[in-house]
């Protein structure tokens, strides 16, 4: 898994801001979430960790919130996955 060549220093940093916005709402239900890295195409790859990791809305979470909170703080970023996803979430 390459970082991409062209990222900013900061740009682990930036997501991890955007993470942390989130971390709350995902600790209130047992769950957590943390950054694997950043794809040459720019995805960046996270885990799901405690409840999140075996939940059935995981997919929910990761559009609505996850994705949305990471491509504001870094518009470059062109999509989120979750290495992780639970079978119950991927329809």
């Amino acid at each position: 898994m390459a970082e991409t060549p062209a990222a900013p220093q900061n740009l682990h940093a930036r997501i991890d801001r955007a993470l942390e916005e989130l971390r709350p709402f995902l600790r209130s239900d047992g769950g957590d979430i943390q950054l694997v890295g950043v794809l040459e195409d720019w995805t960046v790859e996270v885990e799901l960790q405690g409840a999140c990791a075996h939940c059935a809305q995981a997919a929910m979470t990761m559009r609505a919130g996850v994705e949305e909170a990471v491509k504001r703080a870094v518009p470059e970023v062109t999509a989120v996955r979750a290495v992780n996803m639970p079978e119950s979430a991927r329809g």
